[in-house]
């Protein structure tokens, strides 16, 4: 059974071989104009025309004369149709391979493909190649599939990867972020880098990290555990509406869904009580959740959530009376 090592050999085999071709294995450019999600998406309007699309190799399949790759970027995956009369010769000063070269990708190989976008006698929208370019030539596989905790953990971007959906998360979490800023400029508050190094610690009752900086014979310093003093006082020199969105860390116990360090925003409003404060989160959640999931009903396991409406507003001290 061949171990990641002899992947690794036999990849590297066909790296000095490439170069021995005159090849450049890791050329600096790409000329791509469409994502390979993007030629499908639009296909009625691209089918005959020529389009560059580049991306990660996830399956070859040469049949001789006929062979067929699948390519994958940021945007989704297409289907490569390489047939050899229509296919380029190798022209290593370009570092575009022939199909006789093909047998040197290899899958999670980084390819260019100019051609024309067209339909196969199987009916799939595929890009009929006329060049294919080398962008980088990998020395692992991928994974088929990564599930150990663990590993998915501490190799971030091979789970992404082999787990697309990981990727989706990261791009909501973006999209979250950049939906709450926009709605906090939009309604005139002030964007301010609070310190994270701080000399005393508050806002919040946690354990800090502690550092030191040498500059100043090793004086000790704090990572932050809350943005909201510096905030607070930022209210006093006159800002009327103001807000951070950053890092802060918490030197505790940690799980899945509490991390040490994470993201977090606070913001402050001169002049409003806490009621204007309550009606300015719902209307700001109510833009960020659409924004984000295009959606204000959510299912949450058993729980059919419907974020539209008007929100309850619960007494906390009576919640807890009735209650416990």
């Amino acid at each position: 059974m061949a171990t990641l090592q002899d992947y690794r050999n036999e990849r590297l085999r066909k790296l000095e071989t490439l170069r021995e071709l005159g090849v450049d294995p890791y050329p600096a450019r790409s000329e791509r104009t469409h994502g390979c999600g993007e030629v499908l998406a639009h296909y009625d309007e691209l089918v005959g025309r020529e389009v560059v699309v580049a991306g990660r190799i996830t399956s070859i399949r040469s049949f001789g004369k006929l062979a067929f790759i699948k390519l994958r970027d940021q945007s989704g995956e297409v289907q490569l149709y390489l047939q050899r009369d229509d296919v380029a010769e190798l022209d290593a000063s370009r570092d575009v391979l022939g199909m006789k070269q093909l047998k040197l990708l290899d899958t999670g190989d980084f390819v260019e493909a100019r051609g024309v976008m067209t339909t196969t006698q199987t009916g799939e929208k595929s890009v009929g190649v006329r060049e294919l370019r080398l962008l980088t030539k990998s020395l692992r596989p991928m994974p088929e599939k990564l599930e150990n905790k663990e590993e998915r953990f501490r190799r971030r971007y091979v789970d992404m990867n082999v787990n697309p959906e990981v990727r989706q998360r990261f791009i909501r979490r973006s999209k979250f972020w950049q939906a709450t800023r926009d709605y906090l400029n939009q309604h005139g508050f002030t964007e301010v880098n609070v310190p994270v190094l701080e000399h005393t610690t508050g806002g919040a009752d946690a354990n800090p990290f502690v550092t030191h900086m040498d500059a100043l014979d090793n004086q000790q310093f704090y990572l932050r555990i809350s943005h909201e003093l510096p905030l607070k006082r930022l209210i006093g020199a006159g800002f009327e509406k103001v807000y951070d969105l950053g890092p802060r860390f918490r030197n505790e116990n940690y799980s899945d869904e509490h991390l040490p360090e994470h993201i977090a925003m606070e913001w402050y409003a001169a002049y409003w009580d806490w009621k204007q404060g309550m009606r300015f989160m719902e209307a700001m959640y109510k833009d960020v959740l659409q924004k984000t999931f295009g959606t204000l009903q959510f299912q949450l396991g058993r729980f059919t959530v419907d974020m539209s409406g008007e929100w309850e507003v619960w007494d906390y001290a009576e919640v807890i009376r009735k209650h416990y």
